[in-house]
């Protein structure tokens, strides 16, 4: 069998995988993500940071600091002090009756008032991973501004004639949270409790091996109206973490102006400019002060409910189409004795990974991205 007929009998296989696929009745359907949360030793330099990003600071609740793009569901960021950890999620939903739905869950909170937003309300809940999940619903604040910031004399067009243009030099235009990156341990379940209790239908689905599901790009089920390619991307990983999230912002230039700003700050850049295969966004990469990684992002593919999933291997080659190669520490974790002794345990009591799987993984992206790198 030719290499062709192999990768069509996994595409086959994947597609009717019963662990990962459309649940045909979901508790909800998410319509959006609506905010990371984050604990931070340094809640100052953390803020600044978030500044220099393109994060507005807009209110306090209790414990909680919430910075925001233009739009969103509430702020897209919050914000606390303590130990430097990734608190978790929000997804949005579209009505009250799906937090009353959520909300008679066995170990879900009641509705409640919905974190740094006066408009909205919340239920908490926790999936297979331990990850923090609050479903949230208020009212959608959508960005009043043009699409491009720039005008440009391509596509044969002059729309500007004896004039020069010169991009602000200040933070990128954060217009929104688009998606969230999790590592589990527990894919398969993980995975199996997002499209179960939120809709969320695989995009893209990528393999180890011979063909085995370890990473998925999801999006929310919005029927006939489009959908950004992924909401929420779940990898198999030795260990439960965060990997990055991602800001929506103007354009090209806006993004590369936000990376002169960032620079000109002292800030850590991880990895950009460049474009993704999976989704097609235009990315640029940075490290906030405690090492996780931000994205800044234009231009993502657009679903509706009846696109089929993808299927294809998981390489390093495969996160983008072009830019300067992944660099060696973009997915790498900080490697400690408390790393590999959560590894071991989680590898020890997990009923999907094993020591051999997580070989499989490591080795899938071992290979260089191009033949020239």
């Amino acid at each position: 069998m030719n290499d062709n007929a192999v990768q069509s009998a996994i595409v086959d296989k994947v597609r009717s995988d019963p662990r990962l696929a459309r649940s045909a009745a979901p508790v909800v359907k998410a319509i959006d993500l609506a905010h990371v949360r984050f604990s931070r030793a340094d809640i100052a330099r953390q803020s600044r940071f978030l500044a220099d990003f393109g994060l507005r600071e807009t209110g306090r609740a209790g414990e909680w600091t919430g910075f925001s793009g233009l739009g969103g569901y509430g702020p897209c960021y919050l914000l606390r002090e303590g130990e430097d950890r990734f608190r978790g999620i929000a997804l949005a939903v579209g009505s009250r009756a799906d937090l009353e739905t959520l909300a008679a869950l066995p170990g879900a909170s009641p509705i409640e008032p919905a974190l740094g937003w006066p408009e909205g309300e919340q239920v908490r809940l926790t999936d297979p991973a331990g990850n923090a999940v609050h479903a949230v619903h208020g009212p959608h604040t959508a960005p009043a501004l043009p699409r491009q910031s720039l005008s440009h004399n391509i596509d044969g067009e002059l729309r500007r004639l004896n004039a020069m243009q010169r991009p602000p030099a200040q933070p990128a235009t954060v217009l929104r949270i688009g998606h969230a990156v999790l590592g589990v341990v527990d894919f398969f379940a993980v995975v199996r409790w997002y499209i179960d209790h939120f809709g969320l239908i695989p995009s893209d689905i990528q393999t180890i091996g011979d063909g085995d599901p370890a990473l998925v790009f999801m999006r929310c089920d919005r029927g006939d109206t489009p959908a950004d390619h992924h909401t929420l991307v779940i990898a198999q990983n030795v260990v439960n973490g965060f990997s990055h999230c991602a800001f929506e912002c103007l354009d090209i230039d806006d993004i590369a102006m936000g990376q002169e700003w960032l620079a000109a700050h002292g800030w850590k850049h991880a990895w950009g400019l460049g474009r993704h295969l999976l989704g097609s966004q235009i990315f640029d990469y940075w490290r906030d002060p405690a090492g996780d990684k931000v994205e800044h992002f234009i231009d993502s593919d657009k679903f509706t409910a009846d696109r089929q999933v993808d299927v294809s291997p998981l390489t390093s080659g495969g996160l983008y189409q072009w830019g300067p190669a992944v660099p060696a520490d973009f997915e790498k974790p900080k490697m400690s004795l408390g790393l590999l002794w959560r590894a071991w345990r989680n590898i020890r009591a997990s009923k999907e990974m094993s020591f051999g799987r997580a070989k499989t993984l490591m080795q899938a992206l071992k290979d260089p991205p191009r033949p020239w790198h």
